[in-house]
Formats: C-alpha cells, structure tokens, sequence
C-alpha cells in the first residue's frame, strides 16, 4: 500500500504588487501528491509557479489558500520539517564559511551532537566531490561548487524526503549527470525525492511521475506511461543510397513494409526504422500550447 509523503491540496498564492496593490495570481489551485519512495518532477517554463509552489510546500511562505502536508502533518509546522532536506533555487551561504564549516553550523541548526556532525560533513563532502575544497571558503567556490555544498546540505539531517528546487542549475554536463546519479541513489536508498526542473530530459531520464505547471495552473499529473499518448504518431525511416542518407517520415495509416519493399527494389539500404509515440516534450507542448490559448 502506498504512503502519500507531500500532498498538495488546491494550492493558490495571490501577491499584491506595486503602489496600487494589483492582484497577481501567482499559482491557482495546485493539486498532486508524491508517494513514499518516488522521484516526482515538478515541470514548467521559468515563470511557472514551480519555486513558489515550493515555498508553499516548505512553509517559507503562506498559501492564500488550500493546505498542505508532509508525513501527514500540516504545513508549516516544525513537526513536518524534522525529516526533511531543502536546496533552494539560490541559496545564499556565508561566504566567509568553508564547506566544513558551513555544514557544521547546518547540522548545529538540525541539532545533530559534534560528533554525527563531523562525520556526516566528510561523508557528504565526499559524495557530492568537495572533499579537496573542504576547507576552501566559499567565496572562492564557483557556481557548480555551491550548487553542490547546498546539496550536502540538504542531505545533513539523513531526511527521508528530499526537495529539490532546480538542483542542476549552474552544473556542466558532468556535473548534471553526477547530480542525477545521486538523486538515483537516495531513491534507491529508500529517500523520496520532490524536484523541479525545466529541462525535458532530465525528468524523463529520472522521475516515476511528473506534475507540469504552467501560468500557475496544473495541467497535467501522473505516472509518465499513463500521461503520454500510446498512439503512433509516425514511423521514420532513414535510406543510405549512392546520393548520401534520406530520411522518409510515413503517417500511422501508411504501409511501412510496403514503403521498405520499393526501397530495397530500388536497391537502398535501411539504415534504421523508428515508430515514433508521443514524448515527454510533445505533451509538454502540447500541454503548454493548451494553456496559452485557454488564457487568451
């Protein structure tokens, strides 16, 4: 039986801005949830809703309304946040702190006794590949580094949920596929992970399920083979012949041995065939165009 870790219910935060107080309507009734033990990407174009429907969800912030839980505790209380790890979009450290000292004074704030915290720093120094620049103060850290010691930091406490706001931001493709690794790895050790991102493939290569925001609203949520399409979309075919390769993209309704048969007659070589279903960037699209035209 599952256990739901993070529910969002009916979310919707309302800022008024400027001398006349207008109302912008930030995030509008955000439903999802995110089961024990699950990777689930909270997806959007910058300017979504994503990071402030984080806020809502860590209590640095108070919905206008609907609620929100952790471990089934409301939100904000300090009861949600004990087993709970957070890297903010940006986070701002005391840059005059090395990395070990900066998670010494985090696992102080955690309560954890001196001793847990030693160990625990060096471990996860380690694990995130600042075990060189443990005592190199942060100021001389670039971008990826503190992108990395704020992910130490999130894991200081051992939480068994882990919230993510755009934790490949600032990382080289190295440093993407080592973050992805690790976020394989807390699944893998049992950890629930909650994160947000808009890069496409970054959630197809990691979440069980997705939940896509778009203009504040929540248009689409669900396991990722129940939310794209089965249906073929097209079949592509790449053909080598003396002229160089050619690439044939042939409707669902077409005869593709047919198609193949008159290429071989005619003496081509089939480098490949690729049905091609819906993907995660074709219902992002999709979804995302859906919602420009409900807006206008």
């Amino acid at each position: 039986m599952s256990e739901v870790v993070v529910r969002a219910d009916k979310l919707g935060k309302t800022f008024r801005l400027g001398l006349f107080k207008k109302r912008v309507e930030a995030v509008h009734e955000v439903s999802f949830e995110v089961e024990r033990g699950e990777i689930l990407g909270l997806l959007g174009p910058n300017g979504a809703g994503k990071t402030t429907t984080i806020k809502m969800l860590m209590g640095l912030i108070f919905p206008s309304r609907g609620k929100a839980e952790i471990f089934g505790r409301p939100v904000p209380t300090i009861e949600s946040k004990r087993e709970l790890g957070f890297l903010p979009e940006s986070p701002y450290f005391y840059d005059y702190l090395t990395g070990q000292e900066l998670l010494d004074l985090m696992g102080q704030l955690c309560g954890l006794d001196r001793a847990t915290r030693t160990r625990r720093a060096g471990e996860l120094l380690e694990r995130v590949g600042l075990g060189p620049a443990r005592d190199r103060p942060l100021r001389k850290y670039s971008k990826g580094m503190l992108q990395r010691i704020g992910l130490a930091q999130a894991l200081l406490n051992d939480p068994k949920l882990v919230v993510l706001d755009e934790p490949m931001s600032g990382l080289d493709p190295i440093g993407r596929k080592e973050v992805r690794d690790l976020i394989l790895e807390l699944r893998a050790e049992g950890r629930t992970i909650l994160f947000s991102t808009h890069i496409l493939s970054d959630v197809e290569l990691l979440c069980d399920r997705v939940a896509i925001i778009a203009q504040g609203r929540l248009l689409e949520s669900g396991p990722l083979h129940r939310i794209l399409s089965p249906l073929l979309l097209h079949t592509e075919i790449v053909l080598e012949s003396a002229a160089g390769l050619e690439l044939v993209q042939l409707d669902p309704a077409a005869d593709v041995n047919e198609r193949l048969r008159v290429a071989l007659a005619e003496g081509r070589r089939v480098v490949s065939v690729t049905p091609r279903k819906e993907s995660l960037e074709d219902l992002f699209v999709r979804e995302l165009g859906g919602s420009v035209e409900r807006a206008s």
